[in-house]
């Protein structure tokens, strides 16, 4: 079609807007390994889910999915893992196999799978690079998930596991990090230490995520179309397929506990807290409007979009924009602990 003669949107009355049918070509300013990942896209089908309903089949399929990024990580990084308890709580406690980590400061990783997997093929993806890395101790939480729990159970077993830690370390020098659901999850645990007689911690990073939920902003219908990830909400006004498989069953839409990015006073007591998103990722209009709420209410924030980078890219090393993101989020964590 002649560029003069393209369709153009169509607004309505009520404010939607009509896009029509167009090609997204590559963006020429991410890297040639972002690039051929993209075009790699149109030969590789993407893990197919549909009708796996049984829980305990559903992580098996995770963790084997992540099972070779795992293994290609544990060679790149060498860690030692311990599988144990803080608090009553599952956790993975991942150090430096050489043992030169910060005996004074730890991160608490939270990991991601939409409140019903993860548990520990994500984590460990999550964990391997930042110990080693960041030099810290990474203590992942493997707190409960949907359909056999709901919220706020996982923010409680993450509190107790923050509690374990404080006898070992100082708050300011816990540091708090999750992506995607994992994310979430670290916006709910800022808060809920705040309105549970809990120091702050001394940093937040939410990554693929923000203090909303996921469909609340518009990124989830774009990013439906330009990452394919995901698939884009109803505009019917139906409720969207719950991928957290009644995770926040009978929680209010604006609960401070569940979505903390609605509430400035909750807010205000939030360390310095950095965000990851990306323009190709759903979880771009909730990193967003959580940036701006923070700035709202006068915590030192920082967001971080990576140009044509869909959910989570961080995970993929392989890719300049995730190591990137690494380094930033390093020296975010290395800064703000150390006051």
């Amino acid at each position: 079609m002649d560029p003069k003669e393209q369709a153009k949107p169509q607004f309505e009355a009520n404010g939607d807007v009509r896009v029509p049918a167009f090609t997204l070509p590559v963006s020429r300013l991410v890297s040639e390994e972002a690039a051929a990942a993209q075009r790699l896209r149109a030969t590789v089908p993407p893990m197919d889910t549909t009708g796996i309903e049984d829980a305990p089949l559903r992580r098996q399929q995770i963790n084997a999915y992540m099972a070779p990024s795992i293994a290609g990580l544990r060679e790149r990084f060498a860690v030692a893992i311990e599988a144990t308890t803080l608090g009553g709580v599952p956790v993975l406690d991942v150090t430096p196999a050489d043992g030169s980590h910060d005996p004074e400061r730890v991160l608490i990783n939270l990991h991601g799978g939409a409140f019903t997997v993860g548990w520990d093929g994500v984590a460990l993806v999550e964990t391997i690079p930042m110990a080693v890395l960041a030099g810290m101790r990474v203590v992942s939480v493997g707190y409960r998930m949907a359909p056999e729990h709901r919220h706020p159970a996982a923010v409680e077993d993450v509190a107790a596991v923050y509690a374990a830690l404080l006898e070992t370390y100082a708050p300011e020098r816990i540091g708090i990090y999750g992506g995607s659901a994992g994310g979430v999850l670290a916006a709910q645990t800022a808060a809920w230490l705040a309105a549970h007689g809990l120091p702050q911690a001394g940093a937040l990073g939410v990554f693929g995520a923000g203090g909303t939920p996921f469909e609340a902003g518009e990124s989830a219908y774009v990013t439906a179309y330009t990452d394919g990830s995901f698939p884009a909400p109803p505009i019917d006004g139906s409720a969207p397929v719950d991928i957290t498989k009644g995770y926040f069953d009978g929680i209010d839409a604006k609960d401070p506990t569940a979505w903390p990015a609605y509430h400035l006073d909750v807010l205000a007591r939030f360390p310095p807290t950095l965000l990851i998103t990306g323009t190709r990722s759903i979880d771009l209009s909730p990193a967003i409007y959580t940036n701006s709420q923070l700035i709202k209410a006068g915590v030192r924030t920082t967001l971080i979009v990576g140009e044509s980078m869909g959910h989570c890219y961080y995970y993929n090393l392989e890719l300049p924009e995730a190591r990137d993101a690494y380094a930033a989020i390093v020296s975010f964590f290395r800064e703000n602990l150390n006051r």
